[in-house]
């Protein structure tokens, strides 16, 4: 009775955030080390995403709860990619890294982080044989951006929304990285007004450049929605606040097409 009351707190808990049915996966992905996510399953997947979300990274898949993050760009939208028919992976911090550092100070570019989500891409590739694309924003641009770069699945393409351009502590910024070795497909979206000051719009443009040896790319920048509180929090431009619809309709599509 006890496990039953659990599943099904956890049961109402997604319900309540997400019109889909969700399952929590649990990989070992290194001994002793689970790696979970949200999975969600579309109808006639056409593509699998990845979305990492920022900061710390620690969703709460680990206590049975979405706690931090909630609010995320990516987190929120989750059902908005499903609906444009993709598989839907959100991931959390592994095991090892549920501390509150989380997945900060140099664990996003880390080999332990690639081999993680290496078998990630690898579980969604037996649930559907499509490509697999993957999907940061804010301080989760890192993983994706280093997935991308050293991931030995070799996913199909990569997007980066709002992305972190200006060094700090908490791990490393995205024009840091090898990016001239890229060559999948890429999508860089940032928003015009976005005032957090480790990932300014003309940081995105600087990436975008970066890509010397991608030949499908683009940079989308958006304008509108709306920011309440913190510039650098979720409910912001920084987040794609009010116009999270569009935001994901414009990736859905450049994922369809490429």
């Amino acid at each position: 009775m006890a496990g039953y009351k659990k599943l099904f707190i956890l049961f109402i808990s997604l319900l309540s955030f997400s019109l889909y049915a969700e399952d929590i996966i649990s990989l070992e992905t290194r001994q002793g080390v689970q790696q979970k996510f949200i999975f969600i399953k579309a109808e006639k997947p056409i593509a699998s995403v990845i979305l990492f979300a920022g900061g710390k990274g620690t969703l709460g898949l680990h206590t049975g709860n979405i706690n931090w993050g909630r609010n995320n760009f990516l987190v929120r939208t989750r059902d908005l990619f499903v609906e444009n028919n993709f598989n839907v992976a959100v991931v959390d911090a592994p095991s090892d890294r549920q501390d509150s550092d989380g997945l900060f100070f140099g664990f996003r570019d880390s080999e332990e982080h690639v081999t993680d989500i290496d078998h990630v891409i690898t579980y969604l590739r037996k649930e559907a044989n499509v490509p697999v694309w993957l999907i940061g924003t804010s301080r989760g641009t890192e993983s994706a951006a280093t997935i991308a770069l050293d991931s030995k699945q070799k996913p199909h393409g990569l997007i980066l929304t709002s992305s972190m351009s200006v060094e700090n502590d908490k791990g490393t910024a995205v024009n840091e990285l090898a990016l001239e070795n890229l060559t999948m497909p890429t999508l860089i979206v940032a928003h015009e007004a976005d005032g957090c000051k480790k990932t300014p719009v003309e940081g995105s443009e600087e990436i975008f450049e970066m890509l010397t040896n991608v030949k499908k790319k683009e940079l989308k920048i958006f304008s509108g929605g709306d920011e309440t509180g913190n510039p650098c929090k979720a409910k912001s431009y920084h987040g794609f606040l009010d116009i999270e619809e569009h935001v994901v309709s414009y990736i859905s599509n450049f994922i369809k097409l490429n």
